[in-house]
Parts: C-alpha cells; structure tokens; sequence
C-alpha cells in the first residue's frame, strides 16, 4: 500500500442493520475517493443483495468490504481510531468535528478508521472506548438524527477537500462580445423606440440613451447573447401575422 493510499481513512460500519444503508454508505465513500469499507457483525449477514442496487455503481467498494467478528478486530491495525457518535456515553475523550479530524488523518503517520454505530442506536460505549477522539458534527440538538450514509458523506466530503480531487468541468465562457455588436444592439433598440417617443422630452434625451446603454453593456453578454437579443428585437419589429 503507498503512503497515498494510508492516508484514506477506513470506514467502519459497526453491526449496521440494512443492506440498503451499507450500499448508500458505499455510494458516499465512493464519491469521495474513500474505497476502504469494514462491517462488524452485519445484522442480516455479508454479502447482501440490498446492498448493490443502493450503491448505485458503488460496486467496488461492497466487492472489497471486510467483515469482523468485532470492533476490536475491525480496527486492530489502525493507530487512529475516531468515533462518530453525538453523545459522549460517559467516556472521556478529545472531541473533534470531520474538518478536524481529517486534517489529523492526513498529517500523522499510521492508518486511521472511523466507527459508525447501528442505524437505532449508534455505537455502544464498548465500541467508543476503543476510539482515540470522538467525532461529532454540529448539529441541531432538537434534532440530533442523522441516517448513516449522511454520517459518512459529512466525513468523506471533509477528507476528500484536503485531497486532489477533480472539479466537475466547468461550463466554457465565451468571452465578451465585440464593442461594434454591442453598439450595434444599442442603435438597434433606439431605432425601435424613437418613434414610440420613448427619448422624450428630449431635454432628458442623451441622459436616456446613456442609461440605456449601461443596461445593455453592464452584463458582458457574448456575441451568441447579443445575436439573440438582436433577432428578439428584429422580430419585435415585425408587422403583425395577419
């Protein structure tokens, strides 16, 4: 394993109930660049079919999961252990939020895993005891409930911005149409309104046309939006369809 791949935190799904939960767990890691999935002691056994139609393409991460008998054996090879929890449950611990904890990930050496308890229950203090912080978001405390793929995406997003991810591309700009096409739109749009006697009194004449020419050069359009704006307003001109 390079050190790039040490670096990936592990995602421990500690006795998780649902197939359907493990696969949308899947799904979260994956669209973050987490691979690294670990049940303890899944409630209706591993493999399971909910699972694939939830992870969505996620299929790599379910074909590579790990099972262990216990938390302890899910974890024994990892120097950094983080329990996702919103309750301490009376252990005393360092409490720290994904951002925190993922900068720690990627700064020390060693492999690290974050716990995720039950979907009813959340970890039991057994499974938090074995953690060296707790790992907690906040969150509304009339509202503390948080599904499991939700817990993991908060982590996954919060690693994966410390990592070179790609951008989803962006949309090309075109550039700023010519000054000549935008003059153009502005003598256009006088030549229709002069005779409605949108220019008058005709003292507030060149006051008129300048505000009306910031309007129209204020948004940068690019040369496809000026054409647009100038067949709406060649149509605009037309006689009426009898």
């Amino acid at each position: 394993m390079n050190e790039a791949e040490e670096r990936k935190p592990i995602i421990v799904l500690v006795r998780p109930q649902l197939g359907e939960n493990i696969g949308k767990a899947a799904r979260a890691m994956l669209n973050f660049g987490l691979v690294e999935m670990r049940l303890v002691e899944p409630r209706d056994g591993w493999p399971n079919p909910s699972a694939g139609p939830a992870a969505a393409g996620a299929d790599s991460v379910l074909e590579q999961a790990q099972v262990f008998a216990s938390t302890a054996a899910a974890v024994a090879d990892c120097a950094h252990v983080y329990a996702s929890t919103v309750r301490k449950r009376g252990v005393t611990k360092p409490v720290v939020t994904p951002e925190q904890a993922s900068r720690e990930i990627v700064s020390k050496p060693g492999r690290s895993a974050i716990l995720f308890g039950p979907e009813r229950s959340g970890l039991e203090t057994e499974d938090v005891a074995l953690a060296r912080a707790i790992l907690t978001v906040p969150i509304n405390p009339d509202f503390g409930s948080l599904n499991l793929a939700q817990a993991v995406i908060l982590c996954a997003y919060e690693w994966s911005r410390n990592q070179s991810l790609a951008q989803p591309p962006q949309e090309e700009l075109l550039a700023p149409a010519p000054q000549a096409d935008l003059d153009a739109l502005v003598a256009h749009l006088e030549r229709m309104l002069e005779p409605k006697g949108y220019f008058l009194p005709e003292h507030r004449a060149e006051v008129t046309r300048r505000t009306l020419r910031g309007v129209l050069t204020k948004p940068a359009w690019n040369h496809l939006e000026v054409r647009t704006l100038r067949g709406v307003l060649s149509h605009l001109d037309r006689a009426p369809r009898p």
